[in-house]
């Protein structure tokens, strides 16, 4: 889709939607080949994105290091965007923050243990 010049006032390019969410400008790439972000095209065919990719973008970073997949990114997106669920998605919603707890809770088991680690080894150099 090409935008006018009027309109690109309220857009900002790639690199600045990378630096934004402290990503490559690959990722943004990423990003939009996954179907995640949308991006609107200048006359000059730059690509150009909404001032809320960036929020998204580190939206994204965010789920995909807790473990999410591209396409359960791309369910959970009408979500962030309406703000309204089904009772499917919520489901969904529910079940990924269980599994993320759980993963939340592996990862504190695993930091008292190494607390304890080092603990034992501050008192016996």
């Amino acid at each position: 889709m090409t935008v006018s010049e009027a309109s690109t006032e309220r857009l900002i390019r790639i690199g600045e939607v990378a630096r934004g969410a402290g990503v490559s400008v690959r990722a943004v790439r990423y990003y939009e080949q996954q179907g995640l972000l949308v991006a609107e095209r200048s006359p000059s065919g730059q690509r150009l994105y909404r001032q809320d990719a960036i929020s998204l973008v580190t939206f994204f970073q965010q789920m995909f290091a807790a473990g999410l997949t591209s396409r359960r990114i791309t369910e959970l997106l009408p979500c962030w965007d309406s703000g309204h669920t089904d009772s499917e998605q919520r489901a969904m919603l529910r079940a990924e923050r269980d599994r993320i707890q759980a993963k939340m809770d592996d990862l504190q088991a695993a930091l008292d243990r190494l607390d304890k680690v080092i603990a034992i080894t501050d008192t016996h150099p």
